[in-house]
């Protein structure tokens, strides 16, 4: 979620965690409370709870019955956060020869988490905060200006581009084709995702600078609502998308960049898909009918996929796939709220009431059963052929029991192989229907590149009606 839950989809700012070495987490909306890390040190007893190697012969049939499926049909998993995780290192920040792939790394992610959980291919997140005070935008030297956010977009891009090139077992792959090719090879296909329109600065010509780095979809916001879309985790300004937002799903068409509806609000969604052309993805969004997260996807929503071609990538945040956790975090952000009222310029007293808080409420877990329900809603709503995984690795700090690390995933085919998923149905959500939504979307690029010129639209002009000058 970046956790980022809060950073990007949860609720946690990481500016007010305590995060111990080696932990990173994305800023979430300012609501987020700092005591939240408390429950996070509840879960260590939890987190290795299954931690055993699925690379073995296995007993249960239904995990022999999804090692093969992904043997012939590897995981395409819609959101890593490894460029970020690598960014916000506390021992080696930035460097990507320093995180060592090749090596048990301190998160989620490396080569041979990677091959035990059989993923295939990889949106690797390009994320960056969408809030205007990180510290990531701090001024670059005395001699800089304070930077704007394409400066961190270009450094997240040229890490994920670096570690791509790094290792032989990744394979740069900016077409389906490509990425089929790759897998063929038994390589990790591997393509990027920006995480947030604020990168765009306003700009289609940014927009497509970003394409041509590499960028193969865009979420339309992060958790901050931007002058031309409604973020999910703020105030909704503009009923969606305004006439300058239209373009951008327009512009994103003709590129064959595809649309991504994580982290908007439900106006948003529908107004994206009142607009597009081409399939979209939600990247990493659980169905809200289960979870009334505002980062999940209303049935209403849900409903309109199959006729968009689109696809629901169900992540792996406690959050969004448990309601006992979302029930929890929110009595924890209301304790948090009263006890910052009682004690408003005293962070001391209100961590030690916080603490007393969760020594009698206990941290609920979720597990593989709450994500398989999930995946088995989106399936009841949209269709089998319209779900897929974005598990948000690397992007959050509390982790769904069974599903620690990216060696995980065929623990989650196992449990829908035990509901009676068929082995096509199971290949279809491991990256069968990924690859058809950006194949289609290249294909719609493509009809639309012979009769469509790049855009020189601005939101001047388009939401200001302002006329450009003679």
């Amino acid at each position: 979620m970046h956790m980022r839950a809060g950073r990007r989809s949860c609720a946690i700012d990481r500016r007010s965690l305590p995060l111990a070495p080696r932990q990173n987490v994305k800023p979430s909306n300012a609501r987020t409370i700092g005591a939240i890390a408390l429950v996070t040190l509840t879960l260590a007893s939890h987190v290795n709870a299954q931690s055993g190697s699925t690379t073995k012969q296995p007993s249960d049939p239904n995990m022999a019955r999804a090692l093969k499926v992904l043997s012939a049909s590897p995981v395409m998993d819609g959101h890593n956060d490894l460029p970020w995780r690598i960014r916000e290192d506390s021992v080696h920040p930035h460097d990507v020869e320093a995180y060592d792939l090749r090596k048990k790394t301190p998160g989620m992610t490396d080569l041979a988490r990677l091959k035990e959980g059989h993923v295939g291919a990889q949106f690797w997140s390009i994320y960056i905060p969408g809030e205007k005070d990180d510290e990531a935008y701090k001024p670059n030297g005395l001699v800089s200006s304070t930077p704007g956010y394409a400066r961190v977009q270009l450094e997240q891009i040229d890490i994920a581009r670096r570690v791509i090139a790094k290792y032989p077992e990744l394979a740069w792959t900016p077409t389906a084709d490509a990425a089929r090719a790759a897998m063929k090879k038994g390589q990790i296909a591997s393509l990027l995702g920006l995480e947030g329109g604020h990168a765009i600065e306003n700009s289609l010509a940014l927009l497509r600078e970003y394409y041509e780095r590499g960028a193969r979809y865009m979420t339309l916001t992060h958790n901050v609502t931007l002058d031309w879309a409604d973020a999910a985790l703020d105030t909704a300004k503009h009923g969606g998308l305004t006439p300058f937002g239209k373009e951008v799903v327009h512009e994103m068409n003709r590129l064959g960049m595809l649309v991504d509806l994580s982290h908007v609000s439900p106006g948003t969604m529908s107004a994206a898909l009142d607009a597009t052309e081409a399939p979209v993805i939600f990247s990493h969004s659980g169905a809200r009918a289960l979870v009334d997260h505002k980062r999940n996807v209303p049935d209403s929503i849900l409903a309109r996929v199959p006729k968009n071609g689109g696809v629901v990538m169900v992540p792996f945040v406690t959050a969004f796939v448990s309601a006992a956790v979302k029930a929890d975090d929110d009595a924890l952000e209301a304790a948090t709220a009263e006890s910052t009222k009682r004690h408003p310029k005293d962070p001391a007293a209100v961590k030690k009431e916080i603490a007393a808080w969760r020594a009698t409420h206990k941290r609920p877990t979720a597990t593989i059963k709450d994500v398989a329900d999930m995946v088995d809603h989106v399936r009841k709503i949209a269709g089998v052929d319209h779900v897929g995984i974005g598990s948000d690795f690397d992007g959050i700090t509390e982790n769904v029991v069974g599903l620690e690390d990216v060696s995980k995933f065929p623990a989650l085919f196992a449990e829908l192989a035990k509901r009676g998923w068929t082995d096509a149905d199971l290949a279809k959500l491991a990256n069968g229907n990924v690859l058809r939504v950006l194949k289609d979307a290249e294909t719609v690029a493509a009809r639309l590149q012979k009769t469509h010129k790049p855009s020189n639209a601005t939101i001047e002009q388009l939401d200001k009606r302002v006329k450009p000058k003679a």
